[in-house]
């Protein structure tokens, strides 16, 4: 993968040098195989290039079509290559050396602003077409990859990072409040809803699912790509349904797995991340590879607090997975002496915006770090699974069996609910009573609210700002509840989650910026189009059949996984219930400098600092463990990260 920027002056005139040159100092942080740029008069286009593919071996990117007029510059990985060879009518030995970035080109030549839809991958990429005097990019369904710009009346200016846009002269440092209320007032880890704006006010982004078109001094965005449950699958049994999902994983997991190096994955106790592995496992050991996974667990001297559902150490299930798919060489890593403190502030610079995963933060850049120095190139993971591969809560399946009770499908609901309770060790006659109240809602829904808690989720935006940017309203129209209470119903929730652009990005940011920290590049087969589209067609049914959450997964990945992690259903797996434990010996710090945060004018007409006040309160200088499920910790913690941020990142040019 590649960091890329570029220059398009609209009146002809020539790029400022000093200006390009700027850009591409920028990246120097970053390792890289090769750095080339390319100019002509209005328009520069440059390339830090990290090689991870064979085809990429070599690359001469930007690349310039001489013939055809066309130039690009490229930071990507295309999965689905031997279909556009195909349309394409590419033939011979060709297919087999032609980097990603010309495959593009050709097919921009085929099919012109339309070529995203054509694209399967992770991909961000500017093409300049010198005929019709057009600049035209795209960035990927789910945004893998990110793509920064900047406009005036003058000038189009994009980059993978905003460092390298905050280094022309005349992009500010300038806070972008609206896309700060947005991150304070949300509850859940989203950052913002506006899938353009960025943290700063004079740099935008190009949305996820969105090409871009710089033509006659207009710019112009539109959105090439909407996931939606269209057309049900309807196959003939259980059997067709598990088959093909695992078709269409081990073509996906393989076209992941493509690189000249070593492949890894983050490997947890559970489904989503075990179901890579064994499919992973078994793809490379056709290319007599070993898979290198890397599991997060807890500090030796950790105390586990944690209820017994949950499972912050998962060694005896991630090595039941390891010896059951072998093919694997595994480490577990601890990282001694490290927490989300000692790492905030180089993670603010490597993710160049605020963040909400601040418990994870500092083992996610920790694995990315320890894996490039084993010579990884590819790191896989299963990040979207719980709305993909493993869909199928235990809410969902009540819901399911609620429908048939409705329908009368009286011995189909006897068979499942029989197949459920033996699962989860309970009795019938008390889930029946559930699944009653879920059929017949309107008394049990008046007795509810009848002794509901008026609880919100403390508002950490100063009330001011809010009422300024409107933010309240703004999120209700994205389903969002500043409240903290989400009533969504499941397959609601799953289609709001493809459907809404906002939920993609923040993925998108850390990987691509962990990425080019450390030139390993983050593979998500659990967020592949096609894996995603054939998981939005299966009934329903399928995902809660024989009494099982997330029953196809568990029904799929039979002799893939060992039955303790494969139908596990009563225990899960909990990264970060250490985080008090590596913060005891710096909390006071903290505490201090959120204090000093209460009396800094920089801070007092951005964060409610009353509420911040009373969550020192409510934590103390001596925290106990749980506090990690509290939401005063949630405000503690997000304070702190974006006072962090606005003290190092915002200040002077």
């Amino acid at each position: 993968m590649s960091a890329i920027a570029g220059i398009y002056n609209f009146h002809q005139e020539p790029v400022n040098p000093d200006y390009s040159r700027n850009l591409m100092n920028a990246f120097e942080l970053y390792p890289a195989d090769r750095i080339h740029k390319w100019c002509n008069d209005s328009i520069f286009f440059g390339c830090h290039a990290q090689w991870i593919t064979p085809e990429s071996l070599g690359e001469v990117l930007p690349y310039y079509d001489y013939d055809k007029g066309l130039v690009i510059t490229a930071d990507a990985i295309i999965d689905n290559r031997d279909e556009l060879f195909d349309e394409l009518r590419i033939k011979g030995n060709q297919p087999k050396s032609l980097p990603d970035s010309q495959l593009i080109l050709l097919a921009y030549e085929k099919w012109g602003e339309e070529v995203p839809k054509h694209l399967i991958g992770d991909f961000a990429f500017m093409i300049w077409d010198k005929k019709n005097q057009k600049l035209f990019g795209a960035r990927d369904f789910s945004g893998s990859r990110t793509l920064y710009f900047h406009q005036s009346e003058i000038q189009f200016a994009f980059s993978t990072t905003t460092k390298s846009l905050l280094s022309l002269p005349y992009v500010e440092k300038r806070l972008n409040e609206e896309w700060l209320a947005e991150f304070l007032a949300i509850p859940s880890m989203v950052e913002a809803v506006s899938s353009i704006s960025t943290v700063y006010k004079d740099i935008q982004q190009i949305p996820p699912s969105h090409s871009i078109c710089v033509q006659n001094d207009k710019v112009t965005l539109t959105r090439y790509c909407n996931l939606e449950a269209n057309e049900t699958l309807k196959l003939k049994s259980n059997e067709e349904y598990e088959e093909a999902f695992q078709e269409i994983f081990q073509k996906v997991v393989t076209s992941k797995i493509r690189t000249y190096g070593r492949v890894g994955a983050q490997l947890s106790g559970g489904l989503d991340s075990g179901s890579v592995v064994s499919f992973a496992a078994k793809g490379l050991r056709k290319e007599n590879k070993t898979l290198h996974t890397f599991s997060y667990i807890p500090e030796d001297d950790f105390i586990d607090w944690t209820p017994f559902y949950f499972i912050p150490d998962e060694r005896s299930y991630i090595k039941e997975t390891v010896n059951y798919v072998g093919n694997i060489n595994d480490e577990y890593l601890s990282f001694e002496g490290r927490s989300p403190l000692t790492e905030l502030d180089e993670f603010l610079s490597i993710m160049e915006m605020p963040y909400k995963f601040f418990d994870n933060s500092f083992w996610l850049k920790g694995i990315s770090e320890h894996a490039s120095k084993q010579g990884i190139k590819v790191l896989l993971n299963g990040a979207r699974g719980n709305f993909s591969i493993s869909w199928g809560s235990q809410t969902l399946t009540l819901n399911h069996y609620a429908s048939l009770l409705k329908k009368l499908r009286w011995l189909q609901l006897y068979k499942d609910l029989g197949a459920f309770c033996n699962h989860f060790k309970t009795e019938k006659s008390h889930i029946l009573s559930i699944v009653t109240k879920k059929a017949f809602p309107r008394i049990s829904n008046m007795l509810a609210r009848a002794n509901q808690e008026n609880y919100k989720f403390p508002l950490l935006l100063n009330p001011e700002l809010a009422i300024r940017t409107n933010v309240a309203e703004k999120l209700v129209k994205y389903a969002i509840d500043i409240t903290g209470n989400n009533n969504e119903k499941p397959n609601d929730l799953r289609l709001n989650h493809f459907k809404h652009l906002y939920t993609w990005n923040k993925s998108g940011t850390a990987n691509t910026k962990l990425s080019l920290q450390y030139g390993v590049l983050d593979r998500d087969p659990t967020n592949d189009l096609r894996v995603i589209r054939y998981c939005l067609s299966v009934p329903e049914e399928q995902y809660v059949t024989n009494g099982m959450e997330r029953s196809l997964i568990r029904r799929a990945t039979r002799n893939y996984l060992p039955d303790k992690v494969r139908l596990n259903q009563l225990s899960r797996g909990i990264q970060g219930a250490d985080a008090i434990h590596r913060l005891t010996g710096s909390w006071k710090l903290i505490y201090s400098e959120l204090k000093q945060l209460t009396k800094d004018s920089r801070i007092e007409g951005l964060l409610n600092i009353d509420v911040i006040k009373k969550a020192l309160d409510d934590i103390g200088v001596n925290p106990r463990p749980e506090v990690i499920f509290d939401d005063s910790y949630r405000v503690l913690t997000r304070s702190l990260t974006v006072y962090r941020f606005i003290k190092n990142f915002t200040e002077g040019r």
